[in-house]
Parts: C-alpha cells; structure tokens; sequence
C-alpha cells in the first residue's frame, strides 16, 4: 500500500547539489499527496538556478519510477533579486573562462593567499575545473603553497602554459621571476602585468578562476575589473577591530566596481590547541558577521589559527589535500559549496522563476 512515509524514504535518497543531506533532511519537500500509484510532489529549493531544479526533479522522477510509482513534481524557486554587477557587461580577455572570483583584502597578512588555495581546492574537489591567477605581483606566495618553486612553464602557440598542480591550473609572476627576486612596480606596470596574466597564458576552459589580488584598492583592481567579467569578489579579514577597518574599504571598492560581493573569510577566527583541541578566540571572533551585514553580505566561512595549515602553506602541502580532516578543511568545503551557490544565484535568469512541472 502506497502511503506519504513510504514516500519520503524514497524520496530521502535524493541529495541536494552539492551537499551530502537529502532533500527531506533539508525540509525541502513541502507536500505530498498521492492517488492510487501516482504521487504529486511539491519541493520548495532555496537556488534560483533552474539547473537545480530540473537536475532534482530527474532524480526525483527516477527514484519513483523505480519503486514503480509514477509522479508530477513542482518545484518552487525564489526569485532572481536585481543585481548589479560588472559581470553583466564589459569586456572578457579569456573567454573561455566561465566564472572570474577577485579574492582581495584590505591589507595584507590576512591569509588572503591561503584562503585562495583552498578554497580552489574544495571547489576542485566539488566537482569544478578550477585554476588559481596569482596577480598579487608584490608578494607573489601561492607558488610556495603550491609547492612549484622551482618549476617554470612551458610556451606553446606563443602564450604561457599554466602549471598543473594537485588537479588545478596556476600562473604567477612567482614562477616567471627568480626565487626572492624584487621588482619595482609602476602604476601602468601592473595594469600591463595582469592583463597579460590573463590574456596571454593558455588557460583550460575552467568553470571558475580564482583572481589572488594585491593587498589595498589600488590599480591591479581597477584593471582587472576592467579586463574580464568579475563574477563576484570574497574580501579576506582577521576578527580584530583594525583589521576590519580595512576590509570595510576594500568591500567598498567592491561596491564602486559593480563587482557583487560572495562573502567575506574571517581568518584567524580562533586558536585550534593542537594538545587538546579546544578553540580559542584570541583575536577575537565573528566581528566579520556585523561588517557582512553593513554591506549586505554574510560571512562565508570562520577560519581558525590551524598549525597545519601554517604548514601546509609552508611546505607547499596545503590542508585540503594533506590534511583533509581538520577543522579548517571542513569550514573550507562548507565555504566553497556557499560560494558556488552565490555564483549560480547571479548566473540565474532576473526574471521570476516558474515552478517546474
């Protein structure tokens, strides 16, 4: 005999995109009703992409079917808020790229670069095509954390190959330059430096790009901006006071740009004892939360004082690969799956969503 419990234990094996619960452990499904062997389902998704809605209406309809119980399913999405980003217009120099993140801070030694590679990482680990631009040209450390130093890439067709590292596409001023090596850079220097970071390396077709910017709100922003469509922007912070002073500025800048803001990374968000494992908050904790909400924003994830990922990053053995069980690693893919819905809200259609039927 068919009933509304039978149901939903079927329905249970049905996992939302990119997360490990299913559909009814997230309240999802709404309503049931159901007339002899065929069951009417009403799902309600917080996505407002329609990607999402038809892939889960498949494997709802398949599930069904195979328990032998035919259905009609209607899912409820919210409506596409306005937004306005420079994303929508503009030029693009690497077309084949689908989605460009301009991770940026306020200041720097906030953990803006390791906040890059890991988040690169989870996503890589989602599922995702994903490479790294490091355009902080003043302080070029994701090589190191990469563990590519000593590596130089190769020339074909004229353009600069990426390194390939731990499954993710790279390039850097650090891997064109001598290790240790300084250079002087001019305002007109750096807006030539990263257009040709862009446009002149043979990137893959990469669903997203990850932009690792110089510190401040100076001209690598104001080019970058300006070269490709910035999907959306993370601004990386520590908890303290001061800190968050300058993160008010560069999530300002974000806003002068037209570039939608992500989130923001709390980093240093408590001391993890590697003895006991209690959490610490020494720098303080969760101030980033009453900044996100000043710019309408949330923060994506709380990154604690880690001693592997101090490691990691010295030893170019980042967390999310050696250490794929730690505290940080976790808040990062909790993070990354948080970015790749924001980007598919902005990727979806303005227009009010009709339920799918």
């Amino acid at each position: 005999m068919l009933d509304t419990e039978k149901v939903k234990k079927i329905l249970s094996s049905v996992t939302y995109p990119e997360f490990q619960k299913d559909i009814v452990a997230f309240g999802f499904v709404k309503k049931i009703e159901l007339k002899e062997n065929r069951a009417f389902i009403e799902l309600e998704i917080p996505s407002a992409n329609p990607k999402i809605a038809l892939n889960i209406k498949k494997s709802v309809s398949e599930v069904l079917k195979k328990s032998g119980i035919e259905s009609e399913i209607a899912i409820r999405q919210p409506k596409q808020p306005e937004l306005k980003s420079n994303f929508k217009s503009g030029k693009n120099i690497v077309p084949n790229v689908k989605n460009f993140v301009m991770v940026s801070s306020g200041k720097g030694g906030v953990g803006k670069s390791t906040t890059t590679v890991n988040l690169a990482l989870a996503l890589m680990e989602q599922g995702r095509r994903v490479g790294i631009l490091d355009a902080d040209i003043y302080g070029p450390n994701i090589p190191r954390m990469l563990g590519v130093t000593d590596q130089k890439p190769e020339v074909a067709e004229g353009r600069i190959k990426p390194l390939k590292v731990y499954g993710i596409e790279m390039m850097s001023m650090g891997v064109l330059m001598g290790e240790g090596q300084s250079l002087i850079w001019r305002g007109a220097m750096i807006m030539k430096a990263i257009e040709q970071l862009l446009g002149d390396v043979l990137w893959s077709d990469l669903d997203i790009l990850f932009i690792d910017m110089p510190p401040g709100t100076g001209d690598a922003q104001l080019t970058l901006a300006q070269s490709v469509p910035v999907t959306c922007g993370i601004c990386v912070t520590t908890p303290q006071i001061v800190a968050l002073d300058d993160a008010a500025r560069s999530l300002s800048m974000f806003e002068k740009l037209h570039i939608s803001v992500a989130g923001i990374i709390e980093n240093m968000s408590g001391f993890v004892c590697p003895d006991c494992g209690k959490e610490y908050d020494i720098f303080g904790r969760k101030n980033g939360s009453e900044l996100g909400r000043k710019y309408n924003t949330a923060v994506l994830a709380e990154i604690p004082l880690e001693q592997k990922i101090r490691e990691g990053g010295d030893s170019g053995k980042p967390v999310m690969i050696f250490n794929s069980d730690t505290i940080s690693a976790k808040r990062y893919r909790a993070a990354a799956a948080a970015l790749w819905q924001k980007i598919e809200q902005l990727l979806g259609d303005n227009s009010e969503i009709q339920p799918v039927l």
